[in-house]
This record gives structure tokens, sequence and C-alpha cells, in this order.
């Protein structure tokens, strides 16, 4: 522990340390952008670094910064300087599906998709679908009512669905259908 450092702490360090590359992935999903992802992930974290003291159940950290962070990209989107500016950054370079380039295409051309979204639409879908969460924990992420989730959820996936029918991609994805 470094010097001068107390237990909260170093917690919190700890805590920053093992979750701030899935948070930041998390964020990259929602807006699509890498640098609004850092943004984004800092908000989250930030208000997690204010309110630590007051979280007593350490479980529940993840949801806390799940909330910040959703709540944060949905702030930020409603803005009017954001929805002028359109997001040009690329994907991740990753590899996936054993490294092929249908892999690649695929996931680029989802991603693309994914940022053509509304945001709530897109946000109730990474929620839904990468974070795992069920309707009513998205609801309560997101600061709505379980029937705008699932209705959020029914357009973002039949607009994605969309989006990717006329890039000729839906084939290649697995589980939209």
């Amino acid at each position: 522990m470094p010097s001068g450092e107390t237990e909260e702490q170093r917690q919190f360090r700890e805590y920053f340390t093992a979750r701030r590359d899935v948070v930041r992935r998390t964020a990259y999903l929602l807006c699509g952008d890498w640098h609004w992802a850092d943004d984004l992930a800092q908000t989250a974290f930030m208000r997690l670094a204010v309110s630590w003291r007051k979280v007593r159940d350490r479980e529940a950290l993840d949801g806390f910064v799940r909330t910040c962070l959703v709540r944060a990209y949905l702030a930020d989107a409603r803005r009017v300087w954001r929805r002028r500016e359109r997001s040009v950054a690329e994907p991740p370079d990753v590899t996936g599906h054993a490294g092929t380039a249908e892999g690649a295409a695929g996931r680029m051309a989802f991603a693309g998709a994914l940022r053509r979204l509304p945001p709530r639409q897109r946000t109730a879908l990474v929620c839904r679908f990468y974070q795992d969460l069920d309707v009513a924990a998205t609801a309560a992420v997101m600061g709505c009512s379980e029937g705008t989730v699932k209705s959020q959820t029914a357009r973002g996936l039949a607009r994605l669905r969309e989006l990717l029918e006329a890039d000729g991609e839906l084939m290649a994805m697995e589980g939209l259908r």
C-alpha cells in the first residue's frame, strides 16, 4: 500500500484496477467511440469514488457503476452537440471466430449497425444482451419502466435486423433470429 493511502483508497484502487477495462468496453458498446467511452467510464468511476463510503454492500459495486455509466451515456446522448457530431472511431482490432476475416467483418458490421441505433435502444440491447441483465435490472439501470425496456429492446432488435439485412450481414451473425 503506497504511503499515506487509507484502507478505503486502497479498496477503491483495487476495484478500479480490476474493473476499468470491462467498464470501458461496455461504454464503447454504448457510444461507439473510444474517446467518449473513456469519458463515460471516468464519469462512472468518479461518481463511485464520491459515493465510496456510502456503498455498504460491496457486491453491489458493479451495479452501481453500471447505473452511473448508463445514465451518464443517456444524459450525454441527449445533449444537442452530441447529436450533431458523428462518431468515426473504428471498432477495436480483436480476433474472434477463430480469427477469420468473416468473423472480423461480421463484428465490424454489427458494431456499425449498433452505432446507428438511437441511444435508448442501444442501451437496452447492451444491458440485456452484453451485460446479461433481466428486464427489471435494465429498467433500474436506465431509470425507466420495464415496459419501456421491453419496447426499446424489441425496436432495437428489429432495427438491428433491418440494418444487418440491408448490409447482407445477418446470416453471418448468430443469435439475432
